[in-house]
Order: C-alpha cells, then sequence, then structure tokens
C-alpha cells in the first residue's frame, strides 16, 4: 500500500474524513479496488515521506492517433450489479437530440481537473433562499418518458466512473465549518438549507449528512462584525440627522452608518441569515473579474461602454491565404437516369417484385414491405388523383408548380414514400413538415411562416394521421397558430383512384425548376424553406452513390427522420435511384427497442447504416442482451452528425464495444451536412488494415479567437475533432469569415465553410432577400477583389481543411456565441456541463444553451430540466459547479443558469430541446424555472468605470459669473406678493386662527363651514362657525380641569379623520397648549401601527391625550399592552362626553412666535420629523393658500386626504376657518368599501376645487378604470371639476395622473385639471397649481445626464428619456433658488441641485429633545455661501430645477416652471453616480406582466429589488432575470439581490410613498417571508 510510514492519527481531520469516505465507497461497491487506491494514494501523496522507489505519479492520458483500439473495457467497467440496473432503467428511456455525442472521458477528466483547481480557491456561493410551495415540481407529462437518454448509473460501461477527482468530491466536506441550522423564529425557515445562519459551531458533533457539500459553498465567510465590507467605497452624501431618536426608535438615526442602524432590528441580530448571505455575496464579488477594467472612461461620452483594450497576447492567424479545394470530378455512368422519376419508373416496371422498403413496428419486427412495383403503382395513382379528382375539369385545386404540404408520423414511412414520389410525378412541390400536435405546438408559428412563405394551402396525409390531428368541437381540424387556412387531402390507397388508361405521368429532363422543398430552422428561429431543384436532386444523388459507392440491390439500415435531410438524401432518393432496399427505423422503435437497428444490420446483412451518435450510444447500453449480434456485412456506417465534434468519442466507444462483432474500424463514416448545401463531405470507407484518420486536438483558447492552435501544454481545455472526409464529387469549396465581407480565411483560420455545387439548394423559396447573401456568396481576397464569378453557398458549419484535404468541423454558426468578440460554441458549453459530475440533477439530453443580448454584448444561459427527486442543494451546488467548470475551461462568465422542472422545456418533433423557443420563454418570463442562478457580476465586464467626483477647485462665486457670462440666469422663482389686507381692519383684530374662529362664530354663526361624509355618501356630521367654536371651548374647559396643562404644553390629539379632530385642535388653542395630531393606531395591526403613536408621544413629552372612547380603550387594551408599555401613557382625556353646561370663558391669545402646533411625520427614508409651525407662519401660509385658489366663504371644496401632517392636516383643519369656504371632508379610508365615493360627491355637489392624495388617485384609477360607462349610466359628471391637486411630497407621478385624466376624461374631467402640489418638512406648501398660473407644463430630460447631477432636455421619444412635470405654480410670498449642496453656490437655469426656499410661513425649526441647534441652523436658517448673504434658506432636502417657460404668468412675465426631480436622502451613490430609486421602480415594474410594485435600496453598495408578484408562485423565478436585464440596460447597474415578495409587502405610508428603509430593515432582519431570494452573482 502507498501509505507505507505515514501516520494516520497525524493527518488532518479533513483527510481522516476522505479517507473514512473512501474506506466506505469500497464496502459499499461504489468504487473498484484499482480505483479506491488510485484515489487513496492520491489523497496521501503529500504526507508520504519520498522514498525514491516510490513513483507517485498519475498515468497521463494521451490521445492516440486513430481510434482507440483496445476493445477489452476499462478496469473500472461496473460489474454484474449495474446491468441489472441498467436492465430496470431500460423500461423509461427516451430519446434526445443532444445527450450522448457530449459524451467524452477526456472532456470528464479535463472538467474534475478545472474543478479541483477551484477548489483550492474556495469560491464561497450564497445559496438562495426559497419558500417551499415556490418550487412544487410540475406533474411529469405522461406523453415524454422522464429521460432523453439513459440514466448515468447504465453508462458506466463507457466512462471511466472518476465521480469526481478525489479533491473535489471530499474537499467539498471540510469539518471546520458546520453548519448551524439555527431556524430563526421566521416564518422563511421553512426548509433547512434556507435557513444558513453563522452561529457558533454546536457543541456535539453533527452527523454531517452527505447533501451538506454545500458547507463549502456556504459556509467559509465566518463574519467577524456586523458591519459589512465596503466595495466599491463611495460615501453616501449625508445630510445629517434631523432627530436623535432613543435607541429603541428602529433604523430612523441617520447619524451613524447605515449599516449599524440594523443592530436593533425588532431584536433580531443584525447577523441574520440575509445579511450573513450578502456578507457571503460581497466576499465572492471581491475576487477578481476576469479582464480588468483598462483605465479610462470619459464622464460625458455617449459611449457608456467599456471597449476592452485588445490582448496583445491574443492568438491571430499567421497562416497563408487559403486556396479553394476541389472535389473528385463527378463520373459519368451511362445508365444513370434523366431524372429520379424515371429511375422509379424504371424499377417499377422492370424490377416490380424488388423490396424498397421495410418499416418497422413499435416492437422493431417488420410491419410491411412496399416493392418497387407498388410504390411505383400507388405514386402513379396519387399523382392522378393529384392533377385530376380534386377539383373540377376546368377547375383543378392544384396545377404543376403548386407546393403541397407532407404531414406524415414517421412511424409510418410507406405512406410518405408514396405521397413525396406522387407528387414528384405530378409536378407539384411536397414540403415535408413534422405532424403538429396542439394549437401551442413548440415552433409552431415559425412552421406556419413556412407554409406562408411557400404558398401552401392544401396537407397530404394518412388517414390514421388525420384522426389523430386536434380537432374543433364540431370535428374540424383546428386552426394551428400561426398557419395559413390548410385544405387536409388523406392519401390512403382505397381513396386513390386508378389512372385511365391513356394517362402517362409527364417526366421531363431535369432541369433547374424546384422539385421540393425542405424546412430548416435559423438561428432566430424562423424556418424556411430550401428550395431544391430537379437538377440538383439528381446531382445530390449521383455524387452520393459515387462518394459512398451504392450498388443496385444493396440493404441500407435507415435510422434518420426520412423527411429532410440525411434520412431523405440517402434513405429515400438515392436509394430508389440505386434500387436499394431500404429498412426504417423510426424514432419511436428506438425509444422502445434501442438495439432494433443493430438487429436488423445482423438481419438483412445489411451493407450501409445511417445512424446519428444517439443511436450508437443506444446501441452500446442496450448490447449486453444481445449476444450474437454480428455486423461484419457493414461496409460503411454513415453518422450523420459526425461533424459535432463530440461525436468522436460516441464512434470511438461504439466501436470499442462492437469491435468484437465484428465491425471493421475503417467503416465508420462521419459527414458533414447543411440544409442550404446538403452533403458537404464524407468519410469514404478506407482499405482494410490502412491507417485511421488522425484527430486534431485543438485548443478552446485558440478557437476561441478563431484560430487553429495545437493544444499541447494545457489539456484542460482541448477539443478532439476527427475528419468528415473529403468534400463531395463535383464540387468546390473554401472557407471565408462568418461575419462581415466573404474574405478567404488564413490556412489556420477557423471560417464559414462556403460551396459552389450543382448538387446544392437553390434558394430559401419565397424569401429573395435572405437567399442573396446565403446562396449567391462570391469569396473575395485580402484586397477585396472577388474570386471569379462562381457563386457560392454558405453552409452554416464553421471548419478548416487539414492535411490531405480533410474537411474538419468545429461547430455550427447557428450554436455559435460570440461575447466579448470571442466565439464560444453552445455544444461545446452543452459538453462541459454534463461532463461536471454528478449528473444526477439534470436529464442528459434536455440543456439549452443560447444567447441573450444585455447591456451591448451577448450573454449566455444555460436552461436544463431538473429531475424530480434532485434536492435543492443538490442542484445548487451542481449549477455553481458548472459555472467553475466552464470558467475554467472556456474562459468566459455564464450570466445566468437555470433549472426548469422536468418535461416543461418546449420540444422539437424529434425529441430534442427548442431552443428557439426556449429563449423565447425565457426572455418573456414564461420559462418558469424551479432554480436559477444569475452572475451578472462576474460575467459583465463591459461596465464603464466608477465617476470619480472631481474636487471642484471652481469656487460659487466664479461658477456664477461663468452661468452670467454664458447667458444663463440664476436658477430661481418667485410667486407672486402676498399683498395687502384686504380687510386691514378685520385682520388687525383677528391676526390668528383662534381668533378668526371666535370672529366668524359671532359675525356669521350658521355658515356651515364643514361637512363629513361616511362610505354612503351621506353627511353624518356638520359644523357650523358657531358649534364649532362651542365645541372647542368646552374641550378647552376639560383639558384646564383634568389636565393641569400649563400654557405651551404639548398635547396629543389621537382622532379618526373627522370634524371631532378639528374642534380638539381649536380647544387645544384656545387654552393655550401645543396641539399635536396623531394618525390613530390601526386595530387590526396594533403591533406594526401603535409602537409610532407611542414614539410621537414620547418623542413630542406630551402632557396629555386628547381621543375618542373607542381609542382610548385600544390604548388601555390587553393587546396593546402586547406592543407598548400602557402603564406610562400621559393623562388619557376622551372628548365623546363633554359637560353640557356653558364652560367659563378660557382663552390665552399668543403671540406671533408661540407655537400653534407641531407636525410629525415619518419620511421615506424612515425618520421621524416633527417641526414647529408659529401662529404667524400658519396664518400667512392659508393666506397663501387662499390667494392661490381664490378661496372665499361662498365657495365648496372636497378634500380627500389624512389630516395628519403636512398640507393634508393644513387644508382639512385650518384652511376653512380662515377662508370661510365650506370643506366637504371624506375619509381616504371610507373609499376602501366604496370606491366611486370621492367621484361621486364631486359629481353631486358639482366641486370646482378638490385635493386628493397619489393613493386615492391610484385607488381610482385601478378600482374604476374599467367602470367609466357604469358610473356614466348612474349620471357621474366631472365637468365642474376645475382643479383636482394631489398633495405630495414627491416628485409627480406623471403616468399616474395620466392615467387617471384619460380615463375619467369620458365622465367629463377635463384634462387641464389634474395638477399636484409640492411641499417638504421644512415648508409645509411651496408650489401648487392655483387658478390663474398657465398650466403644469412637462419637460424631458437625458437620464444619463441626471446621474451626473446635470440637466439635459432631450426632445420626447428620446432614448433613455425621463418626462417630468411641472410641481404646480409657487405660492404667493415664497422665493426658490437652486443650490450646489455641496458648495452652497447658487446655480444656473436647468442646473440639478438642491430646492432651498424662503417664505413667511416656513417651520421655524425641528422640534427635537435634545436641541440639535447645528441642524436647525443648517436646514431652516442657512445662508447661501455667495450672493445674498442676508437672507434666510430653508433646505427642502429635494433635488430639483427651474426651468423659464414660454409661457406667461398672471402678471404678464415669462413664468418660472419648478421640476421636482426626488429627495436627496431617497437618492442611491452607485459607482460614483445619483440614481433616483423611481426612475429604477419604474423600469422594473415594465419588465413583466406579473410584478405588480417594486422597491429598491442599496445596503452596503450592493443593489437590492425587492418586487411583489401579482401571478402564480411559479413565475417567481422568470422575474429574475428579467429584473437584472432590465436595470443593467436601462441603468447601467448590476443588481446583488433580486428578492420576490407577495403583493402588499412594500410598506406605503399615508401619502402613498414607499417606505424603502424600513423595507430594508425588515429584509435584513429576515421579517418578510419572500418567496424567493436570489443572490445575483
Amino acid at each position: 500500500m502507498a501509505d507505507r510510514g505515514v501516520d494516520l492519527s497525524a493527518l488532518p481531520k479533513e483527510v481522516r474524513d476522505q479517507l473514512a469516505e473512501l474506506d466506505l465507497e469500497l464496502s459499499e461497491g461504489d468504487i473498484t479496488q484499482k480505483g479506491f487506491e488510485k484515489k487513496r494514494a492520491k489523497l496521501l501523496a503529500s504526507y508520504i515521506p519520498h522514498l525514491p522507489n516510490v513513483d507517485m505519479t498519475l498515468p497521463d492520458v494521451q490521445l492516440s492517433p486513430g481510434h482507440s483500439g483496445d476493445p477489452t473495457p476499462s478496469p473500472e467497467a461496473p460489474g454484474p450489479s449495474t446491468s441489472s440496473v441498467s436492465r430496470h432503467h431500460r423500461a423509461h428511456r427516451s430519446g434526445g437530440a443532444r445527450d450522448e455525442r457530449y459524451r467524452s472521458d477526456i472532456h470528464t477528466e479535463a472538467v474534475q481537473a478545472a474543478l479541483a483547481k477551484h477548489k483550492e480557491e474556495k469560491m464561497a456561493l450564497p445559496m438562495p433562499t426559497k419558500r417551499r410551495s415556490a418550487f412544487v415540481q410540475s406533474p411529469s407529462d405522461a406523453c415524454t418518458p422522464p429521460d432523453t437518454s439513459s440514466a448515468s448509473e447504465d453508462e458506466g460501461s463507457l466512462r471511466r466512473k472518476a465521480a469526481l477527482s478525489a479533491a473535489l468530491a471530499q474537499g467539498l466536506q471540510s469539518p471546520d465549518y458546520w453548519i448551524n441550522r439555527s431556524v430563526q423564529s421566521s416564518s422563511t425557515s421553512s426548509s433547512a438549507s434556507s435557513t444558513l445562519s453563522h452561529g457558533e459551531p454546536k457543541s456535539q458533533p453533527q452527523p454531517q449528512p452527505a447533501a451538506s457539500v454545500l458547507t463549502d459553498i456556504l459556509a467559509h465567510t465566518r463574519i467577524e462584525s456586523s458591519v459589512p465590507p465596503d466595495v466599491t467605497s463611495s460615501t453616501p452624501q449625508d445630510r445629517g440627522s434631523r432627530v436623535d431618536l432613543p435607541p429603541a426608535v428602529r433604523g430612523m438615526s441617520r447619524g451613524q452608518s447605515r449599516s449599524s442602524m440594523l443592530d436593533t432590528a425588532d431584536g433580531v441580530p443584525v447577523n441574520s441569515r440575509v445579511s450573513t448571505k450578502i456578507q457571503q455575496l460581497l466576499n465572492t464579488l471581491k475576487r477578481p473579474k476576469r479582464p480588468p477594467l483598462s483605465e479610462f472612461f470619459l464622464d460625458d461620452s455617449e459611449e457608456i461602454v467599456e471597449v476592452p483594450q485588445p490582448d496583445p497576447n491574443t492568438p491571430k492567424p499567421e497562416g497563408r491565404q487559403i486556396i479553394p479545394v476541389k472535389g473528385e470530378p463527378l463520373g459519368v455512368v451511362s445508365n444513370w437516369p434523366p431524372a429520379l422519376q424515371a429511375a422509379l419508373a424504371r424499377w417499377g416496371a422492370t424490377q416490380a417484385k424488388s423490396p424498397a422498403l421495410t418499416a418497422l413496428d413499435i416492437t422493431g419486427k417488420p410491419l410491411y414491405t412496399l416493392t418497387y412495383g407498388k410504390l411505383w403503382s400507388r405514386s402513379l395513382k396519387l399523382a392522378y388523383t393529384l392533377l385530376n379528382k380534386l377539383g373540377t375539369k376546368t377547375e383543378p385545386v392544384l396545377q404543376p408548380g403548386d407546393r403541397v404540404a407532407l404531414v406524415y408520423p414517421n412511424s409510418d414511412p410507406g405512406m410518405f414514400w408514396v405521397a413525396f414520389y406522387g407528387c414528384l410525378l405530378a409536378e407539384v412541390i411536397p414540403v415535408p413538415i413534422e405532424v403538429p400536435l396542439s394549437r401551442q405546438d413548440a415552433g409552431s408559428q415559425q412552421i406556419g411562416f413556412l407554409l406562408g412563405s411557400c404558398g401552401v394551402s392544401l396537407a397530404l396525409t394518412s388517414e390514421v394521421c388525420l384522426k389523430g390531428l386536434p380537432k374543433t368541437p364540431n370535428g374540424e381540424i383546428i386552426q394551428f397558430k400561426g398557419w395559413p387556412r390548410m385544405k387536409w387531402v388523406v392519401t390512403d390507397t382505397k381513396y386513390l383512384t386508378k389512372p385511365s388508361k391513356d394517362w402517362q405521368p409527364h417526366i421531363p429532363t431535369a432541369n433547374t425548376d424546384t422539385v421540393y422543398i425542405e424546412y430548416k430552422a435559423s438561428k432566430e428561429g424562423t424556418v424556411m424553406g430550401v428550395a431544391v431543384s430537379k437538377i440538383s436532386m439528381l446531382t445530390h444523388c449521383q455524387a452520393l452513390t459515387q462518394a459512398c459507392n451504392y450498388c443496385e440491390g444493396e440493404t441500407l439500415v435507415n435510422v434518420l427522420d426520412c423527411k429532410k435531410d440525411m434520412g431523405l438524401w440517402h434513405g429515400v432518393l438515392t436509394s430508389v435511384m440505386n434500387r436499394i432496399h431500404t429498412i426504417t427505423v423510426p424514432y419511436a422503435v428506438m425509444k422502445a427497442c434501442p438495439m432494433s437497428w443493430v438487429q436488423r444490420v445482423h438481419i438483412h446483412k445489411a451493407r450501409v447504416a445511417l445512424v446519428k451518435c444517439r443511436d450508437l450510444h443506444w446501441a452500446m447500453m442496450a448490447h449486453k442482451e444481445q449476444r450474437d449480434t454480428n455486423l461484419s456485412s457493414i461496409r460503411m456506417l454513415i453518422v450523420a452528425d459526425g461533424a459535432n465534434p463530440w461525436s468522436v468519442s460516441s464512434c470511438d466507444a461504439f466501436l470499442n464495444v462492437f469491435q468484437s462483432h465484428g465491425l471493421k474500424p475503417e467503416v465508420i463514416c462521419p459527414c458533414a451536412t447543411s440544409p442550404e448545401a446538403l452533403t458537404v463531405a464524407i468519410r469514404r470507407p478506407g482499405a482494410r488494415g490502412a491507417p485511421l484518420p488522425a484527430r486534431a486536438i485543438l485548443s478552446m483558447g485558440g478557437l476561441s479567437h478563431g484560430v487553429i492552435r495545437v493544444n499541447t501544454e494545457d489539456k484542460n481545455s482541448a477539443l478532439t475533432v476527427q475528419d468528415v472526409g473529403h468534400i463531395m464529387p463535383g464540387a468546390l469549396m473554401c472557407i471565408v469569415k462568418p461575419d462581415g465581407s466573404p474574405q478567404l480565411c488564413k490556412t489556420d483560420e477557423i471560417g464559414e465553410i462556403v460551396i459552389s455545387s450543382r448538387a446544392g439548394g437553390t434558394m430559401y423559396y419565397g424569401l429573395p432577400g435572405v437567399t442573396k447573401n446565403t446562396f449567391e456568396v462570391i469569396p473575395v481576397n485580402q484586397s477585396g477583389a472577388p474570386l471569379g464569378e462562381v457563386p457560392f453557398t454558405r453552409t452554416g458549419l464553421l471548419g478548416f481543411v487539414g492535411p490531405g484535404s480533410l474537411v474538419f468541423v468545429v461547430g455550427k454558426i447557428e450554436g455559435l456565441l460570440m461575447v466579448s468578440r470571442r466565439r464560444h460554441n453552445a455544444d461545446d458549453l452543452v459538453a462541459t456541463a454534463l461532463a461536471v459530475e454528478p449528473v444526477k440533477t439534470v436529464y442528459r439530453g434536455r440543456i439549452a444553451v443560447f444567447s441573450v443580448t444585455v447591456f451591448y454584448d451577448e450573454r449566455i444561459v444555460i436552461v436544463a430540466e431538473q429531475r424530480p427527486d434532485a434536492s435543492e442543494e443538490d442542484s445548487f451546488q451542481w449549477m455553481s459547479r458548472v459555472l467553475q467548470a466552464i470558467d475554467s475551461i472556456h474562459q468566459v462568465g455564464l450570466y445566468c443558469l437555470a433549472l426548469v422542472p422536468a418535461n416543461t422545456l418546449p420540444k422539437t418533433p424529434l425529441g430534442g430541446i427548442h431552443i428557439c423557443e426556449t429563449k423565447q420563454n425565457f426572455l418573456e418570463g414564461n420559462l418558469h424555472p424551479c432554480n436559477i442562478l444569475m452572475c451578472p457580476h462576474t460575467c459583465v465586464t463591459n461596465m464603464p468605470k466608477p465617476r470619480q467626483k472631481q474636487p471642484v477647485d471652481v469656487g460659487p462665486a466664479s461658477m456664477l459669473v461663468g452661468n452670467l457670462v454664458a447667458g444663463k440666469r440664476i436658477a430661481q422663482a418667485t410667486g407672486r406678493e402676498l399683498g395687502v389686507v384686504e380687510d386691514q381692519d378685520l385682520i388687525r383684530k383677528h391676526q390668528f386662527l383662534s381668533e378668526a374662529l371666535q370672529w366668524r362664530a359671532q359675525t356669521d354663526p350658521d355658515h356651515v363651514l364643514y361637512v363629513l361624509l361616511n362610505a354612503k355618501g351621506v353627511a353624518v356630521c356638520t359644523a357650523t362657525c358657531a358649534q364649532l367654536h362651542k365645541r372647542a371651548e368646552k374641550i378647552t374647559a376639560t383639558l384646564m380641569e383634568r389636565g393641569g396643562l400649563n400654557t405651551g404644553d404639548n398635547v396629543v390629539l389621537l382622532y379618526p379623520p373627522g370634524i371631532d379632530l378639528i374642534a380638539a385642535f381649536y380647544g387645544c388653542l384656545y387654552a393655550g397648549v401645543i396641539p399635536v395630531t396623531v394618525r390613530p393606531p390601526h386595530p387590526q395591526n396594533l403591533a406594526a401601527t401603535l409602537p409610532t403613536v407611542r414614539m410621537i408621544i414620547d418623542v413630542s413629552k406630551a402632557a396629555c391625550i386628547l381621543t375618542t372612547q373607542p381609542l382610548m380603550r385600544i390604548l388601555k387594551s390587553r393587546e396593546a399592552a402586547a406592543s407598548v408599555n400602557i402603564k406610562t401613557w400621559p393623562t388619557i382625556i376622551d372628548t365623546d362626553d363633554l359637560p353640557r353646561k356653558r364652560p367659563p370663558q378660557i382663552y390665552k391669545p399668543p403671540t406671533a412666535e408661540m407655537l400653534a402646533y407641531l407636525d410629525f411625520s415619518v419620511s421615506t427614508t424612515g425618520m421621524l420629523t416633527g417641526v414647529k409651525m408659529s401662529h404667524a407662519a400658519v396664518s400667512t401660509l392659508c393666506r397663501s393658500i387662499k390667494l392661490q385658489c381664490e378661496l372665499y366663504s361662498s365657495r365648496q371644496i372636497a378634500i380627500c386626504l389624512d389630516p395628519y401632517c403636512g398640507l393634508g392636516f393644513v387644508l382639512w383643519c385650518l384652511s376653512s376657518v380662515y377662508s370661510g369656504h365650506q370643506s366637504i371632508l371624506i375619509p381616504p379610508l371610507e373609499l376602501e368599501s366604496s370606491l366611486p365615493l370621492w367621484l361621486s360627491t364631486l359629481s353631486q355637489y358639482k366641486i370646482r376645487d378638490t385635493f386628493c392624495s397619489y393613493s386615492v388617485m391610484e385607488l381610482c384609477t385601478k378600482g374604476l378604470g374599467t367602470q367609466t360607462e357604469m358610473l356614466k349610466a348612474r349620471g357621474l359628471n366631472l365637468s365642474c371639476v376645475r382643479s383636482c391637486v394631489v398633495i405630495a411630497e414627491e416628485r409627480p407621478r406623471l403616468s399616474l395622473t395620466q392615467s387617471f385624466s384619460k380615463l375619467f376624461k369620458d365622465l367629463g374631467l377635463s384634462s387641464r385639471a389634474v395638477s399636484t402640489a409640492f411641499g417638504s418638512r421644512v415648508n409645509l406648501a411651496i408650489c401648487m397649481q392655483g387658478t390663474a398660473g398657465p398650466d403644469p407644463s412637462t419637460v424631458y430630460v437625458d437620464m444619463k445626464s441626471l446621474r451626473h447631477d446635470r440637466v439635459r432636455l432631450v426632445e420626447r421619444g428620446a432614448p433613455q428619456s425621463l418626462p417630468l412635470m411641472e410641481s404646480g405654480t409657487i405660492l404667493p410670498g415664497v422665493r426658490v433658488i437652486i443650490v450646489n449642496p455641496e458648495t452652497r453656490g447658487p446655480l444656473g437655469d436647468s442646473h440639478l441641485g438642491e430646492i432651498w426656499v424662503n417664505s413667511p410661513h416656513s417651520a421655524s425649526g425641528y422640534y427635537t429633545i435634545y436641541g440639535e441647534e447645528s441642524l436647525q441652523a443648517d436646514h431652516f436658517n442657512t445662508c447661501l455661501s455667495f450672493g445674498e448673504p442676508n437672507t434666510l434658506w430653508a433646505r427642502t432636502g429635494y433635488l430639483g430645477f427651474i426651468k423659464r417657460t414660454e409661457l406667461l404668468d398672471a402678471s404678464g412675465d415669462r413664468h418660472d416652471a419648478l421640476f421636482v426631480v426626488g429627495s436627496l436622502d431617497e437618492t442611491l451613490e452607485l459607482r460614483g453616480l445619483r440614481y433616483h430609486p423611481i426612475d429604477i421602480e419604474t423600469s422594473v415594474s415594465r419588465a413583466h406582466r406579473s410584478i405588480a410594485e417594486s422597491a429598491v435600496f442599496t445596503w452596503t453598495n450592493l443593489l437590492v429589488v425587492v418586487a411583489e408578484l401579482s401571478g402564480s408562485e411559479q413565475e417567481a423565478l422568470d422575474l429574475v432575470p428579467l429584473v437584472t436585464n432590465v436595470v443593467l440596460e436601462e441603468h447601467h447597474l448590476i443588481v446583488g439581490v433580486v428578492v420576490i415578495v407577495d403583493p402588499g409587502v412594500i410598506p406605503i405610508n399615508s401619502r402613498g410613498e414607499k417606505q424603502r428603509m424600513h423595507l430594508r430593515d425588515s429584509f435584513l432582519a429576515d421579517q418578510l417571508d419572500p418567496i424567493y431570494v436570489a443572490y445575483n452573482m
């Protein structure tokens, strides 16, 4: 044994574990003794004291020049146990176009080695989190067996069972990292795998399950601190914290870094599962990317993309220019027929008894044999019927030259042969197509395109086939998707008419007319018809006869589809020309009995067999049952897909097994074909004993650059290719560059094979444009001069000419993926993926590889079908290894790897995967994966460099001068003058609101100020001036008696929206105390809403609470005690039962500076701020609104807003008392039970002015959009509405206001009515569309410039343009200026900066506990660094710009419009640029129909996108690639994490704004219960 001198106990624990596992494998028979010794030796190699006589090297794998001729099975071939397994599996095997042709031991070994190398680097990928229900496997369709090829257990005889080289298999289980499966109390923790979290190791050792191979992938990043590292080191702008809150307040303070806020997120430590995974993601992303970004990027350039500099080490072609290769001349044989029909006529007459075709039944037994006599007579009958019996004599349905579809199943070749030759005799053009199975067949629409472009309106089929076609309820054949209208004709013999004695078919000598059309699918999925002329068909048959040396009377076994390609050319056409007996083995028979073709060869002593690699593989799998087969009769085994580079291993393995059954090595003949050029090249059978052709061993790296380099050094990335023989007789071949002009390649360059021959296709039928580029190519030399006059045809094959003019093919154009100027072959990638062991996760034959264009480059996507029994861990582990393998071997990153449930990928008729349809489904979000891994971080290497902020050398003063010199004015705008007060006397006496109410109660006591409506639209409560005044007085008295308050104390008002709230407010003013309005807690959701109430009460230091009895009961309830401490509430006074008797007159008149009230609100960034409003500010604010909206006591307005803060509160409680107009109050909550309430109120009361919030507008748009007709019928009319103002503190939501206007236009709503207002914390009302100003204007700005803090106006519809609407006219008395937030200098017109405001109604400061003076001064009383040093401004915290428009305002001056872009606090600083979340969210919401709402935030510079899924959960994973694509395309950002959640999870405040920071905290504390969380690599 190799472990001499090794003390096993001294070895590291992981090595001991691996040795133990090896012993276990040996004892269970999973590994042979020899394999065990080899692996054990490898494990111990580094621990053995080196002895001179111990040779520890491993035998190297050498590539033999010919086939591996040694028939002995490999030493690790499984014993009898495996063959029983294989028998057990054979029952359910199904075919597949791509399975064993990818089997290559050499490649498998290369992949193992590459993965082992990766293991040393230790890569930690966070595993996605999913909710259990999200990946229910779809029931496998009964019709498709579960696998397209044999299961991997029974491939053992083929493959050296080197499962994964020991280093990989065991290195994964490093016992240092136990996964602590701590299940947090979260609803997501349903699957153990999804709750991986890094706690401390458990004290007692846990049994380590096999599945925890993931430990390595998941658990290596032990996180030391809760503050994660910053990846891109750009620091966010900080405007400082506005309120210092007690530590209990969640995620509100902004002084500390945002990440450390999370420590107390509801008691869940920040180091929770989600942040751990993000941490792993960050650690993974810190690994260097391949190609390093080059160091240039111009800030302003239109070219966004980083152009990688060409690598000087890139291999370049060095050979001389290629010389065209000539095929041998096409011999002239005297008895060759003048046309194929003539050959059939000859054999039908002279050799009528000779067998033409034998068809097999499903068990592989002969079903019928068609003789040449029968074939001739039936074809004749059909030709006669087609021409004479379908229409009338005067109007026949078919004329010679018409196209006819042939719809026959593969299992009925006889009917197809008769139909095909019948069409030839009738001189109509057959177009063979697949039998459609359902209306929604994969590619059905493309087949419809083919039939349309060929002008087909008649289909021939058999009776059995017709019965099986899908029908409508009344028995007609359904209209297939995309098909033209079809007439169906049954061609069974009993329906055919015998031709009259005098009728003879017209058999002309072959000419250039089209004889048949063969369909082909392009890379994009379009199906085109390749037309073959009579002369081409005949010449092709002659060339094949010469190349394959066909003799009259031979027997041929055909396993291929006889409707097209080789199956048609050899098995139907050339065979008839040479009177060959063809035995057809359909696909269905192969599925049931994989050995059937070998048995047929043996029984019939067939000379030629026509197969694909798949058939070779199946025969090997099944050959153990057949001891006595003999293949010595075969002189030519034609391998139709021999041009696939991966066919070489199938051919070798097949020879290995069957050489002992008489198969001669020289008879294996791979060939290369193309739909356009027909047969391109075929290997001729070699002489007995002659040396076999050599193989080419090429470097994959070289191939990716399109050059041929013999691979010597790195075996891992080598491709072994066999030749496909010489080109066809009579043909001429060149190799040209695949893209651009057809320039001849050099001898060591890979290019597209082009062929000039009489035996090729002539055109794409009905598509002259595409035809020219393919069938009429004239190659040019280096200087661009054409090479003669002869047109060549592009074959779509990529290859080169080797020694001795042998043709080598390395791939197809349609499988070519061009990534960053390098070429990769889809088949090579499939082969690498399948070489990653174990393939127990996916089905071998069901993998699709394609590329999608995202962000100016192709990105590779791999989609595979997952086996139903694969576990989450297995799948994820397999996926991460595939990533690593492809990265190592092909040096290319995968963009996306998706696994879908079994039997859900669209199939081609012969069982392969329909690539185009799969790609379509991927891009449309219809793939429904059950597992997905996106790697944009690793494969998107053309991102622009992050912007470096330039140090500002230029001072603000010089900038100002620069602007003036450039003719730009300073960006500022002013509302009109507040003007002289109309009634001097009135205002002098009643300067403040409390006095205005008393005055109104005396002068106009019965004037109704307020009407409150309920859900039915009934006025449940009204208040006249006098009633309001009296009620306020009673509340004042109660406060004084029971509250024991001092002047200036704060009192919290906790009321539902209504008149009680208003009365309590004025009661406080009369008493000289300061009211604080607070939204009452939601009785059904106390846990979420009560802490906010408690927080405002604590922060405002309220001395008492005024409320209603029901709310008082809630505050003291047991449920409330669960979320807050109810013992420490201040005094609670209910105002429901006020004393009846008239209270004593208590009135404490205020002064102008005294505070009137405090306005508390939680901003979208989760900050609670309270601002102080003085009596003077309140009066000027009311006056400003009165002037702007022309409010008088005769007016009526309707308000549907929340009355707790901001402008909503001002309009609800203050405005009417000041201006005397009547306010109709509609609590927004009532709309939930009665949607039309607000609109019907406007109609019923003929309201001219109304105020609402975005939430209300959205409710109406979504809920009533479809009911406008019904509302109209009910008499709803909105033509009275002159202005409908949306009250908001954000950028106007243009799309919503436009939708609202359009939807309700039918109800008379004027398109000019809807506008928006704008206010902020420092000034509650800055803009509001009044009655006098011009209509709000809309501009389009360039989003790229906005990210650089610049405004560039563009035309509507320009790419990357963003429409912005003006926020309303600036209010009287308000001045606005745009300021650079860093230098605090004023900016020019149309520059983006912070909006600063100067106005008598600005708030007088923040109400804070600890009195942060610096912030007060900074936000409320700040000065410009240059310009007007004495004016005091308040900073709104919003970015915007001012643009002077052509419109005129009321005074006749040009109107300055203010455009709000977004809150400075909300912006995301990514890659040195400034992004507004709403822009990214708009893109995300457009990405898929099932995204109801989305929100974005950053965490440690990773962009996290949360999307609400409105569709079914199976669509959840479809959203991940679409969201990633759209953000990359439109914003040039890579999404780090995609979180899919249920509708309603994204928290929204009363103004309808998203609470992104709350969302972020909930996500990091793992409280979202997401459907799926994807961590993009």
